[in-house]
């Protein structure tokens, strides 16, 4: 590969971690910081502006949140390189975003260490998983053991605003979608996950990581 240039662009909504990804990235010569936005929604408009070679994004964002944006993205530019930098080491975000088409995935623990490797690793075609992730990720998508993995990106991403205890009125609003179709994906998540209460929702969150007790 040549390494003569990779254009990145960073997404996150903390500005003092874009500024630790930027001093990182900036002892590379032959890697640009072009872009910088702190939502889902900026991602996407500056993503079509810029066309960066690499993405990197965290994907616990208020408002549209990475994973959607992510979905958006590669779906109108298929060949986009996305990699997941987030503080979760969990195997159901990663799934996730491998799912829809992110090209890697990496832990903020391993930030240091392997941020330069992943997007390297990227820039070539190929998938990039952080080690504290790719030691916990032998599991199959529709392993019936984690029924997290049957829920679409959408239905995650209500998901585990539905545990954080996010009202519905305020789901609707950050996904630009109506207080019905929340209701109608609740009963569609509680159908999937085989749950009937909020108390089982949090419940299931726990055991598979998503929220600590």
């Amino acid at each position: 590969m040549n390494q003569s240039h990779l254009r990145v662009m960073l997404v996150d909504d903390h500005g003092v971690v874009r500024a630790g990804i930027r001093r990182l990235l900036e002892q590379e010569p032959h890697i640009e910081v072009v872009a910088e936005a702190d939502s889902g929604e900026k991602a996407y408009q500056l993503f079509g502006q810029h066309l960066p070679d690499i993405t990197v994004m965290d994907i616990s964002m208020p408002g549209m949140g990475g994973l959607e944006s992510i979905k958006r993205i590669v779906t109108r530019y298929p060949t986009a390189k996305i990699l997941v930098l987030s503080m979760h080491d969990n195997v159901n975000f990663a799934g996730q975003a491998l799912k829809i088409g992110a090209r890697g995935y990496l832990s903020k623990s391993g930030l240091s260490e392997e941020l330069i490797d992943a997007i390297q690793w990227i820039a070539t075609g190929q998938t990039f998983l952080g080690h504290e992730i790719s030691s916990k990720i032998n599991f199959s998508v529709s392993n019936d053991d984690n029924p997290l993995q049957q829920l679409s990106v959408r239905e995650f991403e209500i998901f585990r605003m539905l545990v954080d205890g996010v009202e519905v009125a305020q789901i609707a609003q950050r996904l630009n979608i109506s207080l019905k179709t929340v209701a109608n994906y609740q009963t569609t998540i509680k159908q999937k996950l085989k749950v009937n209460t909020p108390i089982e929702m949090v419940r299931l969150a726990i055991r598979h990581g998503l929220i600590n007790e």
